[in-house]
């Protein structure tokens, strides 16, 4: 059974970490998905983990494709997200980090946002739940849509650019619960940008460029989503959903090099 979604995963040295990301995929509501999977992984790869192997069976049996890739030597994960977009063959793309925990109807629900709004996003912004008693309410700013998800330019420095400051610990967790939001009562909200879980238009991404700079960034970058998505928001259009639906499995990053921040790196983009 084939379905409208392509799921990509770039990891690298988190073989337990894939294995509970990829487990939550095979719970989904959504069927049919082709997940594909990246892995950076210099000495012994992750997708050769008895725990990946077993839940790829697992995936497969229930009917969704799975393809496993390994892309070495590691130009930075501009370039790796570039390399996963070009795998894409379905009308969308959905980017997943490999530390996640998706709820069981995420992906049809983010799937039902971008084409009831026809934009070029919608993100679920990734909630750590180890901070779920840490309140702060000055961080809890939300700018919910009225109507149509419409295109807009966000730039650093300016006041959309606080934005972000909503998708910090649990601060999207105590917002959704304050509204009382509800799958039945889900909302779209303007954003800065999206990390961890972000469904986009695959022919928008394209369009926009996807994370065709990795080129002229050193390898030792970060902020290449978030690049991206300011630049699909001024064409297509984007937003966050809430409630979001997705975890944080709260593990150290293994991209210890944020050297050059992308955004900044190209403010005229």
């Amino acid at each position: 059974m084939s379905g409208p979604v392509d799921v990509l995963i770039p990891t690298c040295r988190r073989p337990a970490a894939l294995a509970v990301t990829l487990t939550s995929l095979a719970g989904q509501t959504q069927r049919g998905l082709r997940i594909v999977v990246s892995d950076q992984t210099e000495d012994e790869p992750a997708l050769a983990a008895p725990e990946v192997r077993a839940v790829v069976r697992v995936l497969d049996a229930l009917g969704h494709r799975v393809e496993l890739h390994r892309h070495l030597p590691r130009r930075g994960d501009a370039e790796h997200r570039q390399f996963l977009l070009a795998q894409v063959r379905r009308p969308y793309c959905l980017f997943v980090d490999d530390d996640v925990i998706l709820e069981p109807d995420l992906v049809a629900r983010l799937l039902g946002v971008i084409r009831e709004h026809g934009c070029g996003f919608v993100g679920s912004a990734v909630i750590g739940l180890s901070f779920r008693d840490d309140v702060r309410p000055e961080e809890q700013a939300i700018d919910l849509w009225p109507g149509r998800v419409e295109p807009e330019t966000v730039r650093p420095g300016t006041a959309a650019w606080e934005r972000h400051r909503l998708h910090n610990a649990a601060n999207l967790y105590h917002v959704q619960r304050a509204l009382g939001m509800t799958r039945a009562r889900q909302r779209v909200y303007r954003v800065a940008w999206v990390g961890g879980c972000v469904l986009y238009d695959a022919v928008a991404l394209r369009a926009a460029g996807g994370f065709d700079f990795w080129g002229d960034l050193p390898p030792g970058h970060g902020g290449e989503d978030v690049l991206a998505q300011q630049r699909v928001m001024a064409r297509a259009g984007g937003c966050g959903l809430i409630p979001s639906g997705v975890y944080r499995q709260e593990l150290p990053t293994t991209v210890a090099d944020r050297a050059v921040d992308a955004p900044g790196a190209f403010p005229g983009r």
